[in-house]
């Protein structure tokens, strides 16, 4: 058995704030989590929690990973903007063009993210989180393929795609060209590895695909956490991987 993606990790300056202002989006229960930040539980096929750790660090440029956020109608695309809204996003511009249907937006920390207008085909069977949209290369689409054992579900013009065989969102990679790297990610992936699984046999195999080690390797993520494996993917993108549970 493969690792599974056990969170989409933010880095907050205020974690209990942003993770009040994403339960309010997603309508997701909020629960404490042990590494003194705080945690939002799915409330549906999502598959993953979203987890707002501490941190000093500011946001310096474009994250290269947002939400996309689907919609059933015209009338739900702007009642979720609405509620995004007052909730603290603010409008803000990518270089996204007046004719495109979608809107985008910022949370509180400035973390984008995309409200899709109806009709999107490629999201089409999505739930509300749609995608997570990344800046990255076919190769780590590939490799993140099969990291997690997601079967490609678009490969062309250097784009792709994946998705877990249960459902779920898709994460979609968006091909050259890439972002400069500002620093450190403030959005990265926690893995779990299999359970009761040996978490040195699964890093063993994420370096084999790819992956590489961040110093030591050892609970060096910037959250202060011990018992994690800090990896970089062929992109260099940080995630970890987690003590088997």
């Amino acid at each position: 058995m493969t690792c599974q993606l056990f969170a989409v990790c933010f880095d907050a300056s205020q974690p209990l704030r942003l993770a009040r202002f994403w339960s309010g989006v997603l309508g997701w229960e909020m629960v404490d989590d042990p590494h003194e930040g705080v945690t939002l539980l799915p409330s549906d096929d999502t598959g993953f929690r979203i987890r707002f750790l501490p941190s000093q660090e500011q946001k310096a440029g474009q994250n290269p990973m947002h939400f996309d956020l689907t919609s059933s109608s015209l009338e739900d695309q702007q009642q979720t903007v609405a509620r995004s809204l007052g909730l603290g996003a603010r409008h803000i511009d990518i270089g996204q063009g007046p004719e495109e249907g979608h809107v985008v937006l910022a949370d509180p920390e400035g973390n984008e993210f995309c409200v899709i207008g109806p009709g999107n085909n490629f999201l089409a069977d999505c739930g509300f989180i749609g995608a997570l949209a990344c800046d990255g290369s076919q190769e780590v689409g590939y490799f993140w393929s099969e990291a997690l054992g997601w079967p490609l579900v678009w490969d062309q013009d250097q784009e792709t795609a994946i998705r877990s065989p249960h459902g779920g969102p898709k994460i979609t990679w968006g091909g050259p060209p890439l972002m400069p790297k500002t620093g450190k990610d403030r959005v990265h992936f926690d893995l779990a590895p299999p359970a009761h699984g040996d978490r040195q046999a699964e890093v063993d195999r994420l370096l084999s695909l790819g992956a590489a080690r961040i110093g030591t390797g050892q609970g060096e993520t910037g959250q202060g956490e011990v018992g994690r494996v800090a990896l970089a993917d062929p992109d260099g993108n940080e995630f970890c991987v987690l003590t088997p549970r």
